[in-house]
């Protein structure tokens, strides 16, 4: 017996259950989908961001590269100058000590021949 089994007193419960809860249920269910679209569309803004300042920290990084080869290059140019000026520096100290040395090597050459 159908009555018996309480068969149609669980689908009438249903069927109550359906009509009542459906505003309650379908509101509940916006409003997760609503959470679900916002959160996806903060997550897709973070990655945008999280995007463009990994550009430009690769443009920069780029840059910087760029000037550390700049001032590598004006170092070698220096150094190069800087020895050349010290090479220049060190010949002309060597004429003058030359020349002192050898103008005392003249006097003591007259010197010598003075006494003799």
């Amino acid at each position: 017996d159908i009555l018996e089994t309480g068969l149609l007193n669980i689908i009438a419960l249903l069927g109550i259950l359906v009509y009542t809860g459906k505003d309650f249920l379908g509101s509940a269910l916006e409003e997760r989908k609503t959470t679900i679209i916002n959160s996806v569309q903060d997550a897709e803004d973070r990655l945008n961001e999280a995007q463009k300042r990994l550009n430009e920290a690769e443009k920069q990084l780029s840059q910087a590269n760029i000037i550390i080869s700049e001032i590598h290059s004006e170092t070698n140019a220096t150094k190069k100058i800087l020895l050349k000026s010290d090479a220049f520096q060190a010949r002309k100290d060597l004429k003058i000590r030359f020349d002192r040395a050898f103008a005392a090597f003249l006097s003591k050459e007259r010197q010598i021949f003075l006494e003799i």
